[in-house]
């Protein structure tokens, strides 16, 4: 998975978290939580729809690393 391959994940797996989110209009070194206004229960479904999407279960000891959009992207592609 490339950059631009995690990126879409990422957008898909916030359509039925965050459907007004705009991942253009986020920081990407920012807090997703707070670029996006998620709480911990949104968060946690994004993990889910992104883990049955692709298979990449990211375990809560590494949520610390995926705070941010650039975090997961990275993570995404160092997992694949």
């Amino acid at each position: 998975m490339n950059r631009d391959e995690a990126t879409t994940v990422i957008a898909q797996g916030l359509r039925g978290i965050a459907p007004e989110a705009d991942l253009d209009e986020v920081r990407s070194d920012k807090p997703l939580q707070d670029e996006l206004d998620l709480d911990s229960m949104d968060f946690l479904n994004l993990m889910v729809a992104i883990a049955e999407s692709t298979g990449i279960e990211i375990p809560e000891r590494d949520y610390p690393k995926v705070d941010t959009l650039d975090g997961l992207v990275a993570y995404l592609v160092d997992a694949s």
